[in-house]
């Protein structure tokens, strides 16, 4: 998601950069020509600073409280020294970012005051504005319309923040219960194969007592196995269409790919020989991860003509990795989103792995996974 997050948070303050500094000059401008340049210098300078205080953003609540307090200044200075009405146009602008921000991000009674700060220079404005002066009753008006838009599109966007937290939460919740089953699964398989070690320990009792001990051996084995497996499990349910099956090996995979050919790209399946079997919640994750990447290219990558699916194992862990050659384009943006992307990567990082995801260096998008399997850590 950074791969996102990063450019487009440049491109903003670019343009919001632009937009501002334009309204400086429009209004220095308008200024000189009708009161005459020196009367813009005091009002230009406190825009000057709250433009860059909504630039900056960095701790919005001050932000918000030196912006709003820099305006009241700027409106009793024009009132004494008979100034050109503030604030100004470019002042107006800044102080909309400002309380727009302070209004999506800060907690309910914290957005409520400096919401009410900004209705509170607009009053200020209205009644520090001489009537005879030209343009007094427009610049008010501006600043009146500009803290309406700047209040109801910060509860806008706090609303859908709101929402997609929501989402997310659901997501999470979802991914947990279905842990849960696999939990289940899991600890049933292994208690399963004890009691049927437990009960061929008692036929080897009466028959041949000397072996009882190699019989014990094998139930401490599946239990201390049932043990890690379920202390690995449950640590992904902390509170913070098909189910991956118990143990997704080459059968099951081969199917998921088999089911996804009939209705997207051809996928190449890569996966290791045969070897020691990875303990469950790393074969239902390393599932969960191809399909959930298929179902991204088959949503958000239409024009993808081929889909590699490349699972690799080394002594330490899994690596599994998913690419296509989708162009690049605007359905392609969907991809950094997506909820399906939360529960993969609460798996992934709590197994103690990595997940990356984003546009290949030449053509497509990559999901890139690797899940460590070496059984000390759940110990």
């Amino acid at each position: 998601m950074s791969i996102w997050n990063r450019p487009l948070r440049v491109a903003t303050t670019t343009g919001l950069a632009v937009v501002l500094f334009a309204a400086l000059g429009v209004e220095a401008v308008a200024i000189a020509q009708t009161w005459g340049v020196r009367y813009w210098l005091a009002g230009g300078s406190a825009a000057v600073v709250v433009c860059v205080l909504a630039l900056v953003r960095q701790q919005r609540a001050w932000a918000a409280v030196t912006g709003l307090g820099i305006a009241g200044l700027a409106i009793a200075v024009a009132r004494v020294f008979h100034l050109p009405t503030e604030p100004g146009p470019a002042m107006a602008l800044a102080l909309a970012v400002l309380v727009g921000s302070a209004v999506r991000a800060l907690p309910a009674v914290p957005a409520g005051v400096h919401a009410a700060g900004g209705l509170a220079v607009v009053c200020g404005a209205y009644v520090a504005a001489r009537p005879q002066s030209s343009g007094a009753s427009g610049v008010v008006a501006m600043n009146a319309a500009a803290w309406l838009g700047a209040v109801s599109v910060g509860l806008a966007l706090r609303l859908l923040d709101g929402r997609a937290a929501t989402t997310v939460e659901k997501v999470r919740r979802n991914e947990r219960l279905e842990l849960a089953r696999e939990l289940h699964d899991v600890v049933a398989h292994h208690v399963t194969g004890m009691l049927i070690q437990a009960q061929a320990a008692q036929l080897v009792a009466r028959k041949n007592p000397g072996q009882v001990a190699e019989s014990l051996t094998g139930i401490e084995a599946a239990g201390t196995e049932a043990l890690r497996a379920m202390r690995r499990v449950v640590g992904l349910l902390r509170d913070t269409d098909d189910a991956p099956p118990a143990s997704a090996g080459p059968e099951q995979m081969s199917l998921l790919v088999e089911r996804f050919n009939r209705q997207g790209p051809p996928v190449l399946l890569r996966m290791p020989e045969q070897g020691a079997p990875w303990p469950p919640e790393v074969t239902s994750t390393v599932y969960r991860i191809v399909r959930e990447s298929l179902t991204n290219v088959a949503c958000h990558a239409p024009h993808a003509r081929g889909v590699t699916v490349t699972i690799d194992q080394n002594p330490s862990g899994v690596t599994v990795e998913v690419t296509d050659d989708a162009p690049p384009g605007p359905p392609r943006a969907a991809h950094r989103s997506g909820y399906g992307l939360i529960g993969m990567r609460e798996r992934v990082e709590t197994l103690g792995g990595t997940l990356r995801t984003g546009p290949r260096a030449d053509i497509g998008w990559s999901v890139l996974a690797t899940l460590p399997i070496d059984d000390r850590r759940s110990r």
